[in-house]
């Protein structure tokens, strides 16, 4: 098993509005992006899984194999800047995807 944060270039979130917070994950190599697709370990479900979310709190998921990343945008729970917010840039939200455990590749 490696690291997600061992095999992505870029792991970062990110304000996306006043009600959105974007997560990026990018890779360097084709093949790592590839073998994370592959093993299924950074889905709509593991994300949900992952951060404790309802389904319908994800807005936006998206494999994009021109730029090798993974990008996903969740809805917060209150605006950003609002009394109670926690991270009003989301900067800070994507520590949780550092620690997914991709299996090898098989040969």
């Amino acid at each position: 098993m490696t690291r997600l944060a061992d095999l992505a270039k870029t792991i970062r979130s990110k304000n996306a509005g006043v009600d959105l917070i974007t997560f990026d994950i990018i890779f360097a190599e084709r093949a790592s992006y590839e073998r994370v697709k592959r093993a299924g370990v950074v889905t709509r479900e593991s994300i949900c899984k992952l951060y404790g979310l309802a389904p319908e709190r994800i807005a936006d998921f998206v494999e994009f194999d021109p730029g090798n990343a993974i990008k996903f945008t969740i809805y917060r729970l209150r605006p950003s800047g609002s009394p109670g917010d926690p991270d009003i840039f989301g900067a800070q939200q994507y520590a949780p995807l550092l620690d997914i455990e991709v299996p090898e590749s098989p040969r």
